[in-house]
This record gives structure tokens, sequence and C-alpha cells, in this order.
């Protein structure tokens, strides 16, 4: 059964930028289908930034994925959280994280544990919005792989060097069949 990649984008960005098309491509020849979630629908809970996570996290959660059906999950910042989060129902194979948004205040449970096969994550030393120490804390929290670029939050300048980072990440994980 062909794997399933789901991308999560963050707050301020879209369902397909230059990091998910990148990143979807080389997906697509791993033999994977790609979903990238658009979260930028209106909401009617959408007022607080606890809410808009929650909503979030509920539309992850609602895309169908067959049983028995490998999947990734890739995520940046909130986008990130909100993997971590729907991990803990959806058990991918492996979760990809970029600059997640961990250990923030405006989060009811700030670093939700990874439940995945594997668990990769990648930070930018320049991040001004979430600290790469989060990824560090939380890296030695979970026993997580962790690559740390010279990046901003964003990692767009970074990505050279995170194709080759997540095209290793898909290599570790069950083939295509």
């Amino acid at each position: 059964m062909k794997p399933l990649v789901i991308f999560s984008h963050g707050k301020e960005s879209g369902p397909w930028g230059r990091k998910i098309q990148a990143l979807a491509a080389l997906a697509s020849d791993w033999g994977a289908e790609v979903f990238s979630v658009d979260y930028r629908l209106p909401s009617p809970q959408s007022g607080t930034f606890h809410a808009e996570c929650e909503r979030r996290v509920a539309q992850l959660l609602a895309h169908p994925v067959a049983a028995g059906r490998p999947l990734v999950l890739v995520g940046s910042s909130m986008g990130g959280y909100v993997s971590a989060r729907a991990s803990a129902t959806l058990r991918p194979a492996g979760l990809f994280l970029l600059a997640p948004a961990f250990f923030l205040d405006a989060y009811a449970e700030p670093a939700p544990a990874p439940h995945a096969g594997h668990t990769a994550l990648v930070h930018g030393w320049g991040d001004d919005v979430v600290p790469p120490e989060h990824s560090i804390r939380y890296a030695r929290q979970h026993r997580c792989s962790l690559h740390l670029l010279d990046g901003d939050h964003r990692l767009n300048d970074a990505l050279p060097a995170i194709a080759p980072l997540f095209a290793g990440f898909l290599a570790r994980l069950p083939p295509a069949t």
C-alpha cells in the first residue's frame, strides 16, 4: 500500500509554501501520496491561540487514513505541534518536525510526546520565534534525532540542507509497496 505523507503548515503560512513543495516532491519520488492540510480556513472557534491549535489538531485527525497504510506526518512551527499532538491518535511511522512550536505558554500541552516509529526535528540556530533550545530540550526528553542548521524560523534558506535530511529520514522508514 502506498505510504501517505501529510504536511501541516505553520500559523502564518499556507499549505503549499516553498518548503512543503520541495519536501512533497521528495516524498512523491519516494513513492508516497502527499497531502497538505489547509488550516487557513476560517473557523467559528478560532478566537484564541489555544482554540486555533485545537481546531487544527481536529482538522488533521479528520483526514482519512486507511488502516495499515504507512503514514508520515510533517509539520512546521505550529504545524509541528499539531503533528506531534495528532501522532498520539494516528501513530505514524514517521514524524518530521521543522522548527516545531514546543514549550510555548499558549498551549494546553506545551510539548506533546511523539508517538511515531521515528521522529526527527530540524531547527534553525537563528530562530527568533521559537528558540532552538526548545527543540534541543524536546529531542533530549524524547530521544529524537535533531538537526540544527544555520537558518531562521522559516528555514527557507536552509532548504538545501533540509532536503537530504528528509530524504534520509524517508529512507529509514518502511519502503513503499
